[in-house]
């Protein structure tokens, strides 16, 4: 792959970090104890992973969907009380939340893993084996 081709492709990556970032911030949330989980997106040079924090949840309340190349986490955190308890003071966000990442076009598929231990979810996505230059396609001009 030559260097054009990994610079297009990260500043790419980059531009779409960017716009959900953006999105992040102009869509308002659902109510001031809405829950955002706070995740990273990791890269190395067999897979790609996403990384979320989501405290005091279960893997049983969490969804994970793969639609379109978009990788979707979802789910609900809730509060629960026990009879006769009553809520005073609430700084625990709670709520439904849904997190959607879209996977390069060089991912996968077929290998996402998921795995969820203490409160935290990663979900690892291969790297497809890169193709020799040499299996080039030919583009017919029109």
């Amino acid at each position: 792959m030559s260097n054009f081709s990994i610079d297009l492709e990260k500043q790419l990556s980059k531009l779409g970090r960017d716009i959900q970032q953006l999105v992040e911030r102009a869509v308002p949330a659902q109510g001031p104890a809405s829950f955002h989980p706070r995740c990273d997106v990791v890269e190395s040079d067999q897979n790609y992973s996403v990384v979320m924090d989501l405290p005091g949840m279960k893997k049983e309340q969490v969804s994970i969907t793969l639609k379109n190349g978009v990788i979707t986490v979802s789910g609900d955190r809730e509060l629960f009380l026990e009879d006769g308890e009553e809520l005073v003071k609430s700084e625990r966000k709670q709520g439904s939340f849904s997190r959607a990442f879209a996977l390069p076009e060089h991912s996968d598929t077929s290998s996402v893993n998921a795995v969820f231990n203490d409160g935290v979810l990663k979900v690892t996505v291969s790297k497809k084996v890169s193709e020799e230059d040499g299996d080039s396609q030919s583009i017919p001009i029109n």
